[in-house]
């Protein structure tokens, strides 16, 4: 599904976990994997200063990824000096990075804009797609656990889809990433469609079942044009609820989501499923921002 991912960690993250398990990741059919820590440039009484030492240090926490290369896949490892955005930018650019692996913890949309987040930060900068693991999970995954969801990232991934502008555009995205992927890391998926139709009467609901459905299956038929195995799945309730139960229950690997660009950090505590998705559930995220 992608080439060449850029991941990011502050060592807090759980992702420089992710030094030990390159064979697995290359499974995904990546060609380059970079590793990115990167650390504040302190000041002086007279001037800003790098601190080598620090350096030093996140490039020998970081040097096992060198240890096991597969054949025909390139590993990198960068510790620099500046703002972690900027320089997430400019690997982004430097290395032709097609997706960006990062942390984010859970958090409600009030917490989120208090302390700030780069990985929100990030979603507004970039239009690459950003792979989301929560530290809280990822960190207490033994060994075999982790290599396990390092092989499968992108196997079968659920798709939230309600027909508006954000879902058409997760649609387009995964048909990109899939129509030019090689190999198979991204083999199945399920469509969910859930009507939220709190009050309505019984018929009405029933009506917006039914069309649910038809405008599902031409998706449907879109994405197994792909060689995909695509399942769909239409229900009622609480969509975020709905779209964690169904996650649990067919064993998905990732939620795939989408959001319309924002351009002020504030406005992402504005309700909305992807903000919800976003900041409270515990599945890997696969997260699209819409091109400015």
């Amino acid at each position: 599904m992608f080439e060449n991912c850029l991941i990011c960690t502050d060592f807090s993250d759980g992702l420089h976990r992710l030094v030990d398990f390159v064979p697995q990741l290359a499974s995904n059919r990546l060609k380059r994997i970079v590793f990115l820590h990167s650390i504040s440039v302190w000041e002086s009484e007279k001037a800003a200063r790098i601190d080598e030492e620090k350096i030093s240090a996140a490039q020998q926490r970081l040097e096992p990824a060198l240890q096991e290369i597969p054949e025909g896949v390139e590993v990198k490892i960068e510790v620099l000096s500046g703002q972690t955005k900027d320089t997430i930018l400019n690997l982004i650019d430097t290395y032709n990075i097609d997706v960006v692996f990062t942390g984010i913890s859970i958090r409600n949309s009030l917490e989120t804009t208090i302390f700030g987040s780069n990985t929100l930060d990030l979603a507004q900068l970039t239009s690459v797609p950003l792979m989301i693991f929560r530290p809280q999970l990822i960190s207490t995954y033994t060994c075999e656990e982790l290599a396990l969801r390092c092989q499968h990232l992108w196997r079968y991934l659920l798709i939230p889809y309600n027909g508006e502008k954000a879902a058409q555009y997760l649609i387009e995205r995964l048909k990109y990433y899939t129509q030019n992927q090689v190999g198979n890391s991204f083999e199945k998926c399920l469509l969910l469609w859930v009507i939220d139709d709190g009050g309505r009467t019984e018929v009405l609901t029933e009506y917006h079942l039914q069309e649910a459905q038809e405008k599902l299956k031409i998706v449907q038929a879109e994405l197994e044009s792909l060689d995909l195995t695509v399942e769909t799945k239409v229900c009622q309730g609480n969509p975020f609820h709905e779209i964690v139960d169904t996650a649990l229950h067919f064993d998905i690997s990732a939620i795939a989501i989408a959001s319309d660009y924002r351009s002020n950090i504030l406005e992402w505590t504005v309700p909305s499923l992807a903000n919800e998705v976003l900041n409270k559930s515990w599945f890997p995220l696969l997260f699209f921002s819409p091109k400015k």
